[in-house]
């Protein structure tokens, strides 16, 4: 197993890499495989594995987008509803502001 230390002493290896790329922590798994990559610039299944993680990467932050715009979208949804819900209480007709 290739393993490899930097200045400050922590250990990048491929099971590193996968394990953070496992655990969705994307962004890691791709600096673990950039340090690997330095060290040995022509590995294939690195470079491979890099490109995926940053695919899997991209895709999660499309997905938390997806995720927030619904929830924008469900709290519009609510507000709307409570103001339809005081206008036919007569809210707003004799009070201001």
């Amino acid at each position: 197993m290739m393993e490899e230390n930097d200045s400050f002493g922590e250990v990048y290896t491929l099971t590193m890499a996968q394990v953070y790329q496992e655990q969705g922590h994307f962004e890691k798994a791709a600096a673990v495989y950039r340090h690997l990559l330095e060290k040995e610039p022509d590995r294939k299944d690195l470079q491979e594995a890099l490109a995926g993680v940053m695919n899997m990467g991209r895709r999660a932050d499309q997905k938390q987008k997806v995720v927030d715009l619904f929830s924008s979208w469900i709290d519009l949804c609510m507000q709307y509803n409570a103001i339809r819900r005081l206008k036919t209480l007569g809210y707003g007709r004799n009070h201001r502001g």
